[in-house]
């Protein structure tokens, strides 16, 4: 690993990244629009720049970790962008979750100016960021996903070239839409459960270790037990996902019942106020409905 690396966008995802990258290869160009992101990779020796071009300056291999496709555009074409910067040779591996169709307009603009742009999106809780144990999905040629993989793999444990770019949008979008199914599903049955007067404790165990776990129970099912409906990422955050294998069903003309079904329960936890919560908080609208609430007996 011979490249001059920078990494752009240092939140609760990229933060953790950002520091298992610079362990690794032992110094790092890094910038983040909040400065007291970098600071704490400012101790450990990461190099931190006023703008995305002056970082670029500096390195031929960036890495982004941003919110929404306008932050990309803006740090890659914007004033100050990375492209303003005019560095020849520069690849970006973009791991913000995005459109695919948003991803692939990205590559065709960086590609015009000399800028390699590959799409990246990662799996995960930050806590997965911060030990290095994230699944990263590549959509790229496979001498880029070759070129990349050396530094992806201090991030994550399962590294996967999902095939040309934006595929790895793809891929992304498709895993979290089952994890959203399986989320619903849960809010759905465990006000239904306590309805018909099982024991929300009982009901927690059956459904974190029978045929029903998975690990959206065992993450979630604590936390809605324990009434804990924040701390996670914001369910209109996530919708992104959904949007994105929307258009996939349009362009294949793919029957989705079951997404259809799960995109209207978000949807209605989303018009009853609960967008800025978890995907967990789709279990109120059903908790109202029955007139219960899943949680520990006091």
């Amino acid at each position: 690993m011979s490249k001059t690396v920078g990494f752009i966008g240092l939140g609760r995802m990229g933060g953790g990244m950002a520091a298992n990258l610079i362990k690794s290869i032992g110094t790092l160009h890094v910038h983040d629009p909040f400065p007291a992101a970098a600071e704490p990779l400012i101790k450990v020796g990461a190099t931190a720049h006023d703008s995305p071009a002056a970082l670029a300056a500096e390195c031929d291999l960036i890495f982004l970790c941003l919110p929404f496709s306008p932050e990309v555009r803006t740090v890659m074409f914007g004033d100050n962008g990375i492209a303003s910067a005019g560095q020849k040779n520069l690849t970006v591996v973009d791991t913000t979750t995005l459109d695919r169709t948003d991803a692939l307009a990205f590559a065709e603009e960086a590609a015009a100016l000399g800028i390699a742009y590959w799409d990246c999106p990662i799996s995960g809780m930050p806590f997965r960021a911060h030990d290095g144990t994230l699944t990263i999905m590549f959509g790229g040629t496979k001498e880029a996903f070759e070129e990349a993989k050396p530094y992806l793999e201090n991030c994550g444990t399962d590294i996967i070239h999902c095939g040309p770019l934006g595929t790895g949008q793809a891929m992304k979008a498709l895993n979290n839409v089952i994890y959203n199914v399986n989320i619903v599903a849960l809010c759905e049955i465990l006000p239904l459960a306590v309805s018909v007067g099982l024991d929300p404790d009982e009901v927690a165990r059956v459904v974190t270790s029978a045929s029903s776990r998975s690990f959206a129970s065992e993450y979630f099912v604590p936390r809605m037990m324990d009434r804990k409906f924040d701390s996670d990422f914001a369910m209109q955050d996530a919708y992104k996902d959904i949007v994105n294998v929307q258009k996939m069903a349009v362009e294949k003309k793919a029957m989705l019942p079951v997404v259809n079904a799960m995109v209207a329960s978000y949807q209605a936890a989303m018009s009853a106020g609960y967008g800025a919560e978890p995907k967990s908080s789709i279990l109120k609208i059903y908790e109202q409905a029955l007139g219960v609430e899943f949680r520990h007996k006091d």
